[in-house]
Order: structure tokens, then sequence, then C-alpha cells
């Protein structure tokens, strides 16, 4: 990651966890919704650390808690807004809340996923967005983002609903995305990126 101006209002992102091997499309944890996150404790804390590394490890700048296979409501992310500035931060139970009538704007921008990785086809979300859910000590926490940041809080909330982007596509978008999956699956292996 760039030297970028970071935004941390909760504070860093826990790091020392374990990269583990991202769960794919079709796995049956990503098509459903998530277990609502009652317990702020150390296993939480440890789950949270290992996606961050694996987050990390991936290029990736977010995820979900059900792409490492586990079926709880939460993600992480370090993500730059329209300005160039990184965001990072954790939320679990994560409620949406996006534009509407006339400030709602569209953002037609590609979007790709960890856990479908190497494809990237265009899908027409609004250009920003709020997330609240309380962070990894129980508190409320509150992400306001335009730009890649919009685009990833919606994502990683979508996951923790059991939608994946390809949900939102159109058949013959969804088509495209799936060929340039299959063209990069070389170069990602099974346990990619704990390999």
């Amino acid at each position: 990651m760039s030297e970028q101006t970071i935004h941390a209002p909760y504070g860093p992102l826990p790091r020392g966890g374990v990269v583990r091997p991202i769960t794919r499309w079709g796995e049956p944890v990503m098509h459903r919704p998530q277990q609502p996150v009652t317990d702020y404790d150390a296993e939480l804390a440890r789950l949270v650390a290992d996606m961050v590394e694996t987050m990390y490890a991936a290029d990736g700048v977010g995820l979900a808690a059900c792409q490492i296979g586990v079926d709880k409501a939460v993600f992480v992310f370090d993500c730059p807004d329209e300005s160039g500035t990184r965001t990072v931060g954790v939320v679990c139970n994560p409620a949406l809340t996006l534009p509407e009538g006339k400030d709602r704007q569209l953002d037609e921008s590609d979007e790709g996923c960890l856990s479908y990785p190497g494809a990237f086809v265009e899908c027409a979300r609004p250009d920003q967005a709020t997330v609240t859910g309380t962070g990894l000590d129980g508190q409320p926490v509150e992400f306001t983002g335009t730009g890649m940041l919009a685009r990833c809080l919606q994502h990683e909330t979508d996951h923790t609903r059991g939608t994946v982007f390809g949900d939102r596509l159109a058949t013959k978008q969804r088509k495209r995305l799936q060929k340039a999956m299959e063209r990069a699956a070389g170069d990602y292996p099974p346990d990619w990126p704990a390999a």
C-alpha cells in the first residue's frame, strides 16, 4: 500500500494474524446472510487480525469473514476514497445507508472480488455510502465514503448479507466476469493467498 494519508477514526487495524485461504463463490457460506457478532472477545480479535493479514496478502481493499469461511457479519477494509485518502476500519453487523432521489448518482466503475479472483467488470453502484455498526470493542462506528471507498463499503456489507457482486450483474456481464475469472484461475490456486 502506498503512503497516502490514512484516516483511522477508530484506531489502526489489528495485525499479527495468520493469512488464510480465501473462500470462493459457490461455497454455501458465501451465499447466505451471516450470523450477527454478539461476543466482542479474544476470538473475534483473532479472526479480525487474520482477516486483515489475508486482505493485505491478497492485495485487497476489503474482506468479509465469509471470505475466509467464517459465518460472522464482520468486515475489514483499507481503501482509498475519491481524494486518495485511505480509510481503515472494522465493522461488525453493518447497516448501509445510500443516497436517494436527486442525491443518488451511480458510479459504473469496474468491480472485482477476492473470492472470484482475477476478474473485473463494470457494476453500477451509488457513488456515496455510509455504513454503521460496531467496532472490535462493541462500540458504535460509522464510515462514509466516496469513490472506491463507497463501492467497498457496499460490496463488503453485501457479503455479510450473503450477496456477491455477481448477483447484481446482468447475465451478459456475469458471463464476461466468469470468463475473466477462468482465464486467471491458474494464478490463484485453491489455497491462495496462504500458499
